[in-house]
């Protein structure tokens, strides 16, 4: 039988060819942005990464996603080799020109077989009516596709749409800037979820992001009270859920910051949630992950990440850690080093990873090569605090954590 993906792409970056799902595959390239001002970027980008949202709670479809379909942003790569790496059959491409209160929207989905047009059209209209093109557009991307929609999926794209253009645009810049994942790009995404949420007090997905910054501020202990930051968060989140139940960023937002209250049963529960709502969400699917890991399930934990894997080809670092945790927690300790040294080569500054290596090589008696990478860690964070570590990392069985530890004492690194 061929190796899962965790098994076969612990050692390398590129992604490994894939044969074309059963069902009908898609990648959403980022839509050039043809305003004439680079500053009008945030917003070709978020129609794009909507078009993906809407597509991704199709289950009759597989979609990439944007994490890998934004890889070729600016790109000179032809088509059928996007859809080659990233393992799928179609590629939508499209431009966005916003003017004033009028924006046109083209967009062409190929066949990457054959380079053919499968479906093109462009929408003209008022800037109020950007929700509509996006929904008349991924309706008709539906039908080329020949995608019979089932039961819920007969109306996949109805609520979690601003009334105001306003607050959707702030929405999007606030994505934008929450995705640098640094300290003061957290704070000001956040902000302007919240100015969003003042024009826009009902904006579940919103109300999501700010829930999540809040969350990274107590993972990153970027803020004065952590815990407090925490407990904003899960609020924030419940908050989300009970605006749109129906939109999953809200469930992916509550799911993380249950887990990090330790109440890992609902942070599976929400994400069950959230997947049934949106199948092809990666962030779902790696939240499960991470859950899973923590609640001591690390095989059902890297069955959720060989999917994420298949849907994001070109997966974030943040996804060999996991990998690497759920390898460890087996005892794999050989096939959780692959995966810490192929996430520092992608970023060599992670402590947590060295940390990790440290204790992988202390289990397997590499005296060494534990001592180098615990010095490494110690190095990028001088204050890595085991007693900190041991507080917040939310491990439902103690002894999972102390394993971790253990690797450490094995080469005489730690008391």
């Amino acid at each position: 039988p061929s190796p899962t993906p965790s098994q076969a792409r612990t050692q390398t970056q590129t992604p490994t060819p894939y044969g074309l799902p059963e069902k009908p595959s898609i990648a959403v390239l980022a839509f050039d942005n043809m305003s004439g001002d680079a500053e009008q970027a945030y917003f070709s980008d978020g129609i794009s990464e909507d078009i993906i949202t809407d597509l991704s709670r199709l289950s009759e479809l597989h979609v990439i996603a944007r994490n890998s379909s934004f890889v070729y942003k600016n790109a000179a790569v032809a088509v059928p080799e996007i859809a080659r790496a990233l393992g799928v059959r179609y590629v939508l491409e499209g431009s966005v020109r916003k003017a004033g209160n009028r924006v046109r929207v083209t967009a062409q989905l190929i066949d990457a077989n054959d380079g053919g047009h499968v479906w093109a059209n462009r929408f003209d209209r008022d800037l109020t009516d950007i929700f509509a093109v996006q929904d008349e557009l991924t309706r008709e991307i539906v039908t080329a596709l020949k995608v019979q929609l089932t039961g819920r999926n007969q109306s996949p794209l109805a609520g979690g749409r601003p009334v105001d253009v306003r607050a959707y645009e702030l929405l999007l810049r606030g994505r934008e800037q929450a995705s640098a994942h640094t300290r003061l790009a957290n704070a000001a995404g956040r902000n302007l979820a919240e100015a969003a949420v003042a024009i826009e007090p009902d904006y579940a997905a919103a109300h999501a992001l700010i829930a999540f910054t809040h969350v990274l501020d107590y993972i990153n202990d970027w803020s004065t009270d952590p815990e407090q930051s925490l407990r904003t968060g899960r609020a924030l989140a419940e908050r989300a859920v009970a605006m749109a139940p129906d939109q999953p960023e809200g469930h992916c937002a509550l799911s993380i910051a249950c887990m990090w209250m330790r109440e890992l049963d609902r942070a599976q529960d929400e994400a069950h949630l959230g997947l049934a709502l949106a199948p092809n969400s990666v962030q779902l699917h790696m939240a499960l992950a991470h859950a899973l890991i923590f609640s001591g399930d690390p095989k059902a934990a890297l069955a959720e990440l060989d999917i994420s894997m298949r849907l994001d080809p070109l997966y974030p670092e943040l996804l060999l850690q996991f990998l690497a945790d759920a390898h460890f927690s087996l005892g794999a300790f050989e096939t959780a080093i692959l995966a810490i040294e192929a996430r520092l080569m992608r970023n060599p500054q992670s402590e947590t990873a060295f940390a990790l290596l440290a204790s992988c090589h202390g289990h397997l008696g590499h005296q060494d090569q534990s001592r180098q990478a615990w010095n490494r860690a110690l190095e990028l964070n001088p204050n890595f605090s085991i007693p900190r570590r041991r507080r917040i990392l939310p491990f439902r069985n103690p002894e999972d954590f102390e394993r971790r530890v253990d690797g450490l004492r094995k080469a005489g690194l730690v008391e």
